[in-house]
């Protein structure tokens, strides 16, 4: 049985740049990846008449250094998200002429709590203990000037930013979020935020070349990991019916699903406790298609933020060079999981009228309507990112990171920062990787 310096586990953006930083590191390393295909969250899905949807994760921008200078090394360029006209609002499902009251001072608010977090160590924090035992809808009605603007604050933040419901995370979890992320500002703006630009071909383009650089034979697609041994004398990791030896092993999953590995010896409970603690959030994108962007031709930039509804957010996805247009909206949380328990054809007629409340009667008629379920998939069970509810983080926070024997952990969940984005999972794979050599001499 061939030994391996280091094996992988996991050929998502964290993965491959393990894999990677410990081959440029001069360590033998073997990738096994479940699906038939590596990119993790992000998927791209050509189009007829040219150009293709980014199904997953799709943005990047300012700050995150290093999603630019792989973009840079790998030959790949990116553009600027589209910037038409005025962003629209709705309030009770009206047009609203301005934002929520007291919304800019809340946001300031939050802020300033997230600029004192260490996101190394959340639970560290003065007023941890107290910010994890409540839930971030939970502050917000407290703290909120008024209902309205709780409300739209919950789904914009919560649901925008982690795909969960006000109520299913803990403030402390908002708040480590944020820090990680720049704040508010970065995290939710286009321009000069992180939805600022996109991959011409889309992130899935990227990881393809990426795992295209690891040496030959290296990787192994079809090969769900569902067993990892260790003892003094290195690891055994078995996949896809096979073993495989190293001398250590990197799980870079999310939590939830390297939780549901095997581990011989058990996971320490505080470890094991995490897995259990840490579930994925659940988002609905879906695309719709049109003969051309219409909303610009109205003075609408096709962004758009609502408080009711099935849907909180849509953008324009349209592409530069490509045919047609195309608006992306998302749901999230217990909106996304109503939308998911109505019938294919209802689910449809939901989001076209959606639409059609706002952009007008022209939404509602999109040439194809294109969705993808990520808390469907097998090997990701749910998206942006895993999520803390409260009590988590103060409890087993120190256990995402910490090695177990051999066994060390990536993914985006483990980046300090930019969390939840690519760069998160692409930092958090050469932590990995640094820390597994380390050991290892």
């Amino acid at each position: 049985m061939r030994r391996h310096r280091v094996v992988v586990v996991g050929a998502g953006f964290s993965g491959l740049a393990c894999a990677l930083a410990l081959d440029a590191a001069g360590a033998e390393v073997r990738v096994l990846e479940a699906r038939d295909r590596v990119g993790g969250r992000t998927l791209s899905r050509p189009l007829p008449g040219g150009g293709w949807l980014d199904l997953g994760a799709q943005w990047i921008g300012p700050t995150q250094d290093r999603m630019y200078a792989l973009v840079a090394a790998y030959g790949l360029t990116t553009f600027s998200s589209p910037a038409h006209g005025a962003a629209a609002l709705l309030l009770g499902g009206r047009p609203a002429a301005g934002e929520p009251p007291g919304l800019s001072a809340l946001l300031g608010t939050l802020d300033e709590m997230a600029g004192g977090l260490d996101p190394a160590a959340p639970w560290r924090a003065a007023e941890a203990a107290r910010w994890d035992r409540i839930t971030f809808g939970g502050w917000l009605d407290a703290s909120a000037a008024d209902p309205v603007t709780a409300g739209y604050a919950g789904r914009m933040l919560a649901g925008g930013l982690l795909a969960a419901s006000p109520d299913e995370v803990s403030l402390l979890h908002m708040l480590f979020y944020l820090r990680s992320g720049g704040g508010t500002g970065s995290l939710l703006r286009m321009a000069g935020g992180a939805q600022q630009d996109r991959l011409v071909g889309g992130p899935a383009a990227l990881a393809e070349r990426m795992a295209a650089a690891l040496p030959p034979g290296s990787l192994c697609l079809r090969a769900p990991a569902d067993g990892v041994a260790q003892d003094g004398d290195g690891v055994r990791v078995r996949a896809g019916g096979e073993t495989y030896r190293g001398d250590a092993v990197v799980v870079a999953l999310a939590p939830t699903l390297a939780g549901r590995i095997r581990y011989d010896p058990p996971l320490p409970p505080l470890r094991d406790g995490l897995t259990q603690r840490m579930p994925m959030g659940v988002a609905l994108k879906v695309h719709a298609l049109y003969p051309e962007p219409f909303w610009r031709a109205d003075g609408r930039s096709g962004v758009s933020t609502t408080d009711t509804g099935p849907l909180t957010e849509t953008v324009d996805n349209s592409l530069p060079d490509a045919p047609g247009g195309v608006l992306t909206a998302f749901s999230y949380g217990a909106q996304a999981r109503a939308l998911r328990r109505l019938s294919e054809g209802a689910r449809r007629d939901a989001l076209c009228d959606a639409l059609a409340a706002i952009f007008g009667p022209a939404a509602a008629r999109p040439d194809d309507l294109v969705e993808y379920d990520w808390s469907a998939d097998e090997w990701t069970r749910g998206c942006f990112c895993g999520v803390l509810p409260p009590g988590a983080w103060c409890a087993y926070g120190p256990e995402l990171r910490t090695p177990v024997g051999r066994v060390h952990w990536a993914g985006t969940e483990t980046a300090t920062r930019w969390s939840g984005y690519l760069e998160g999972a692409v930092t958090a794979g050469e932590r990995a990787a640094a820390e597994a050599l380390a050991q290892l001499g």
